[in-house]
């Protein structure tokens, strides 16, 4: 798929000065030194530039500058690109006017999104717009949510190919996750957790799996919030801090794409183990709050480069239809989720929206819009599989 020139940049990265958005840039100066027309752009010039210094990103990389708090910035920047890589978080605090100017300007958007009240917000405010305008844009773009969504995406492809049919239940299991979060990600549960405490008309929406498919409703699902022993898997698993965001993706990529998957029944829990002790582990699991406290890194801060390599993950989806067959499909990543593995697909995710697909404009879900083509370009080069059992 050809580029956009009649635009600047393929690519332009905002918040390449925090902790993901250098991770971003690292990851584009490195896997494409040519061919991708890109820039790194925030609020300081002055701290852009210590930061293309600082990740080896080359000298000739434009610098631009806008401000989540100037809109007539934001559009100017987003006017002068294909795609608009976001990392500037929270979302429901820094986000808005940046879906706003990129719905206006017909501007492709990815980000890291995992705050659903924010998330339906602005698909009942700029849904409309963006499909006006052919703004493609697509949220939850690194490990919420993309493992999940095109993980469910790759069983229920297969079910189809050898059952002839989509599979009615899936159970998404977390075998293993190794790596750190960041301060933003910190940062984005707290502001969710307090605008829910100012807003409780919110809490609903966020408990609610089908809070972002606005005008349907499907079957009654797990709540995944005690832990509990799964016999399909013969172990103890318990509740999984990214179901709540997840689930809702996935749901929102079946809707988007007229319900192929009919009334699928879809949980996220993490495996802990077999026996007393996986039983403990489920139940200690089940009354942590990783973001807790105050003790946690503050935003900008976030896993060392040596935390972030050694880091991977390994999910398993089991797929059940009503007549008892059973397909699994497993997703693996070889860096740590959140980060290592997050820059990868954030950058992937844009450059699919730039080489690889067109589709109309609306706020979508990365299974809905990118499906396959993302797969194959995460497999390809961003260290991730996806294999059917």
């Amino acid at each position: 798929m050809a580029q956009d020139h009649a635009r600047e940049f393929d690519v332009i990265v905002y918040g390449a000065t925090g902790y993901t958005g250098r991770l971003v840039a690292e990851y584009l100066a490195l896997t494409y030194p040519t061919g991708v027309r890109w820039a790194m752009a925030g609020r300081s010039g002055s701290k852009l530039e210590q930061v293309r210094e600082a990740m080896n990103v080359p000298a000739d990389v434009p610098l631009v500058t806008a401000d989540a708090e100037a809109p007539a910035s934001l559009r100017e920047m987003c006017a002068r690109a294909t795609v608009v890589i976001t990392t500037v978080g929270p979302y429901q605090l820094y986000g808005s006017d940046l879906v706003a100017a990129c719905a206006e300007t017909g501007t492709a958007y990815v980000d890291l999104c995992g705050e659903p009240a924010w998330m339906r917000e602005m698909i009942d405010a700029h849904h409309a717009a963006a499909r006006a305008s052919g703004a493609r844009i697509v949220f939850s773009c690194g490990f919420d949510s993309v493992p999940f969504d095109l993980g469910v995406l790759t069983l229920q492809e297969a079910a189809v190919s050898r059952l002839g049919r989509p599979v009615s239940r899936i159970k998404g299991r977390v075998r293993s996750m190794k790596g750190g979060f960041s301060g933003g990600t910190a940062a984005s549960l707290k502001a969710t957790m307090a605008a829910a405490a100012k807003k409780p008309s919110l809490i609903p929406l966020l408990a609610d799996p089908f809070a972002l498919t606005p005008g349907h409703k499907g079957p009654n699902q797990p709540s995944g919030l005690l832990p509990e022993y799964d016999p399909t898997i013969h172990s103890w698993v318990a509740p999984f801090v990214m179901a709540p965001i997840n689930t809702k993706n996935v749901h929102r990529t079946n809707f988007l794409l007229g319900q192929p998957w009919g009334d699928m029944v879809y949980d996220e829990m993490v495996v802990t183990g077999l026996g007393d002790m996986g039983r403990a582990a489920a139940e200690a699991l089940g009354k942590l709050n990783p973001f807790g406290g105050d003790k946690g890194p503050k935003p900008g801060e976030g896993p060392t480069k040596e935390e972030r390599e050694a880091g991977s993950f390994d999910i398993l989806f089991v797929g059940l239809t009503d007549a008892g067959d059973r397909i699994d499909a497993v997703v693996t990543g070889d860096r740590d989720p959140g980060y290592g593995c997050t820059c990868k697909m954030l950058a992937e995710s844009a450059l699919c929206l730039v080489e690889d697909v067109r589709g109309a404009g609306g706020i979508w879900t990365p299974g809905a819009l990118m499906g396959t083509k993302l797969r194959d370009r995460l497999v390809a080069r961003a260290g991730m599989t996806f294999t059917v059992e």
